[in-house]
């Protein structure tokens, strides 16, 4: 795995959210999204680049509090056929506001990294899993780069205890039980509960149980619960408990 930087992830991220404006044009804006149940398509591409202009808000303005995004306009054209353009718009609003931030600028971030770097990272991976959202709902199979897709299962286990509107993220703790995910192409991670929470480290070792998977973009649509696991080694039920508690 390659190392990340700040530039990297924000390059990154602009090449995903211009994916995405490839991936849904000429979708029918009321598909349903079936990893999103909440929305159809119109609603997840709403979501998703009114998310891309609310970052690059607070990041151009190294904001020190969480601003209110149901109060921004954010813009959404109601034609199906300015969605790209206006993805595509967000993601220069978005690539401008990082670049022009040192990524050690503090600012507000609702997980431990409160810094403009933050948002680099979790935007790419925003977009990486929504538009996974739109190949599978128009039925594609997701196609995410594997380097890309081993920074996103890290991401997530470094976010997922700061999702606090979360409730049964408190249960994530234990006793030394590990959970582990392994990819055919070497990548790997092992997860270890603990009294206070949970460590996560790269490994390729087994743990109590351990989810086997060809690529590591499999196993970031599995953490994201958007794949089930097709080969798991060990305990079932301990996976199927971290799985009912590891969301965002």
């Amino acid at each position: 795995m390659s190392s990340w930087t700040h530039l990297r992830h924000t390059e990154a991220a602009a090449a995903e959210i211009r994916r995405m404006a490839g991936a849904v044009r000429g979708l029918d804006p009321a598909m349903p999204v079936p990893s999103c149940p909440e929305w159809d398509l119109a609603g997840l591409v709403a979501h998703t680049g009114a998310v891309h202009r609310w970052a690059a808000a607070m990041v151009r303005d190294a904001a020190p509090k969480r601003y209110d995004r149901d109060a921004m306009d954010h813009g959404f054209p109601r034609d199906p056929a300015g969605w790209p353009g206006w993805l595509e718009e967000g993601a220069a609003l978005l690539t401008d506001a990082l670049t022009s931030r040192d990524p050690g600028t503090e600012m507000w971030g609702w997980a431990g990294d409160r810094h403009a770097r933050f948002w680099s990272r979790r935007q790419l991976h925003e977009t990486v899993v929504h538009r996974a959202d739109v190949d599978l709902a128009a039925g594609r199979a997701p196609d995410v780069d594997e380097d890309v897709a081993a920074d996103g299962v890290e991401e997530f286990l470094d976010v997922l205890p700061y999702a606090r509107w979360r409730p049964l993220l408190a249960e994530l703790r234990g006793d030394g039980r590990t959970l582990s995910w392994q990819a055919g192409t070497g990548a790997g991670w092992l997860v270890t509960l603990t009294p206070d929470g949970y460590t996560w480290e790269r490994s390729g070792a087994a743990g109590d149980v351990t989810v086997r998977a060809e690529t590591a973009a499999e196993l970031l649509l599995i953490a994201w619960r958007r794949r089930q696991p097709a080969a798991v080694e060990g305990d079932e039920t301990l996976l199927r408990w971290w799985a009912e508690r590891a969301m965002i």
